[in-house]
């Protein structure tokens, strides 16, 4: 009996210590499993940390080909890349380097190519600082539009885009000495920018492999043609231009001019070179009113008749 009982006690025994080497088992293989799919995470965060970093480097280096704006709205996904357009409303302009080729044959070309990516290098720089999309650069000619994919509105792109070519005229004066000292310039290196305003058709333009991203139509057209007839450290803008910025900048008398491709004259305006600083306007507007002045260009008896008005305004009310 006794014997019996003791079979039945290690039999149970032996039980017990195959359940614990089954445990055991168990356990070093989950450990193993873990391990595994510890090794697999860790190897695709790795892959997936250096695909991010190829990606990032990737994007760097198209964002030097491509105007910031455009580059954000490609990657943030507001931007696909396929052929379509829009019709917007923009202000465009162009410059280009007068005598460009005269003085390309007076430099060797590596002297040239430091020149000319000095040159646009400081210009792209102003043309960021104001908003503007850059959209090409043709030989030592820029083309910036203000108004896409972004806009303030037109009144404000067209006047962001006088103050950078205002502000990069005066650059070009500043570096007079800098051009004869550094790459023995015989003459003074001046630019020309002819400046529209007007309806484009603008978005990305080509074929099914490779795209564009540009504004095209007669406003461009337009803009380019006031360019080439401005006069060198000068700028040229359209009638429509004028509208929207008369009353923040100086303009000399209009002119009336034939333009190869346009059936009509042509009325532009050549703007004078004093720049309006933002101190200058004083702009206030309110639930039916929006009023904005230039201290620089608006008389005393203008402000003297506004203040009448405005005082027989109260008056009225008052009564």
């Amino acid at each position: 009996m006794q014997d019996n009982y003791e079979t039945e006690e290690i039999k149970q025994l032996k039980r017990e210590i195959a359940k614990l080497r089954l445990e055991g088992n168990l356990r070093k293989s989950l450990s193993n499993q873990l391990t595994i799919q510890k090794k697999i995470a860790d190897d695709a965060k790795a892959e997936a940390l250096t695909k991010s970093e190829e990606v990032a480097k990737i994007s760097n280096q198209l964002a030097k080909y491509l105007s910031p704006q455009i580059h954000e709205q490609i990657f943030s996904g507001k931007q696909s890349a396929e052929v379509k357009s829009n019709r917007k409303k923009l202000t465009v302009f162009f410059s280009d380097i007068v005598n460009f080729t005269d003085i390309s044959d007076e430099l060797e070309s590596e002297e040239m190519t430091n020149l000319l990516n000095f040159y646009l290098n400081e210009m792209s720089q102003i043309a960021l600082k104001f908003g503007g999309t850059i959209d090409k650069f043709i030989g030592d000619a820029l083309m910036i539009f203000f108004g896409d994919p972004e806009s303030k509105g037109p009144q404000e792109d067209a006047k962001q885009c006088i103050q950078m070519a205002l502000e990069m005229q005066d650059l070009m004066t500043q570096l007079s000495d800098y051009w004869s000292k550094n790459y023995s310039l015989k003459k003074e290196l001046k630019i020309r920018i002819g400046i529209n305003t007007g309806f484009c058709t603008v978005g990305n333009f080509g074929s099914l492999d490779r795209i564009d991203y540009t504004a095209i139509g007669s406003t461009v057209n337009l803009a380019s043609r006031l360019e080439s007839m401005s006069d060198p450290g000068s700028i040229l803008v359209s009638e429509d231009t004028f509208a929207l910025v008369n009353n923040f900048f100086s303009f000399e008398n209009p002119k009336e001019v034939k333009v190869k491709g346009f059936l009509r004259s042509i009325k532009c305006y050549k703007l004078q070179k004093e720049d309006t600083s933002k101190e200058d306007i004083f702009s206030i507007s309110g639930k039916g009113f929006q009023i904005s002045i230039n201290k620089k260009l608006i008389h005393k008896s203008i402000i003297s008749d506004l203040k009448n008005k405005l005082d027989n305004l109260i008056s009225e009310d008052n009564d």
